[in-house]
């Protein structure tokens, strides 16, 4: 049951939203009174979860978004500010990975691509198609809006990772575009953070199964001595940033690891 109410007629964007840290999200988000957009690839990820959002009391809808393709986005964008008049809130979390490779073995024409463009070529596209709803937002009263950016990245991005090569600087290009755009976008009252999460998405689980020793070695590294919740856990802290408690917060990367890496 939806109870929450710290983000009650605020509209927010989840790209990714079909499964795991963005499903979690979004379903936070919406906890919390949020009006949410699951913006997923396809929609038979994305209107499940949208489905189950109202079921539960919430209020969300589904819209079809390839965030590699920046007239998707822009799209998205353009419905969401006519079905619900505003837009406060974008987190994007939509990326497409790889399987661990060393560098010599990497075929970085196609990784690359991938990788990149759902990322960092992604985050741009969101940041550029939001902006002017997201000042408009950050212009109302306080309490009624507040222009946030969120963008999901990794640990990895942070302290590089070994077998990633290439999907460690894409997490890391991410935090750079956070850095700069908090820069930019500081005097319009918007504020841009990074979310650096290890959770138990259905990707992770899946390499669980194959390799139990990979969830030991996890856990047994990990303060906490857990993997993450997608939706308590994860949800949470995007819950902070997209709510008024973090209006002073901005070019930041949150490390929600179970305090696995302590580097910061």
């Amino acid at each position: 049951m939806m109870v929450g109410a710290s983000l009650i007629d605020r509209v927010a964007i989840v790209t990714g939203a079909g499964q795991g840290v963005g499903e979690g999200i979004a379903r936070r988000l919406a906890e919390e009174g949020a009006r949410v957009v699951v913006a997923a690839r396809r929609a038979e990820t994305g209107e499940p979860v949208a489905a189950s959002i109202r079921d539960e009391g919430g209020e969300a809808v589904c819209i079809e978004t390839d965030v590699a393709e920046a007239a998707s986005v822009r799209r998205c964008v353009a419905e969401t500010v006519e079905r619900f008049g505003r837009l406060d809130v974008v987190v994007h979390n939509a990326f497409t990975g790889g399987v661990p490779h060393r560098l010599e073995a990497a075929r970085i024409d196609k990784h690359w691509s991938a990788m990149s463009r759902t990322s960092v070529w992604a985050s741009l596209f969101c940041a550029r198609e939001s902006y002017p709803h997201l000042v408009e937002s950050s212009r109302r009263p306080a309490g009624d809006g507040g222009g946030r950016l969120i963008l999901i990245t990794s640990p990895s991005g942070v302290e590089g990772s070994a077998n990633i090569p290439l999907y460690s600087p894409a997490k890391a290009g991410q935090r750079a575009i956070a850095k700069s755009l908090a820069r930019e976008w500081g005097p319009d009252g918007i504020t841009v953070n990074c979310i650096a999460p290890v959770a138990a998405s259905p990707s992770l689980l899946t390499a669980f199964e194959r390799n139990p020793a990979l969830q030991q070695a996890l856990e047994a590294r990990t303060p906490l001595g857990r993997v993450g919740d997608i939706t308590r856990d994860i949800g949470s802290v995007a819950l902070f940033l997209a709510g008024d408690d973090s209006s002073y917060v901005t070019g930041q990367t949150i490390v929600c690891d179970g305090g696995s890496f302590l580097g910061l």
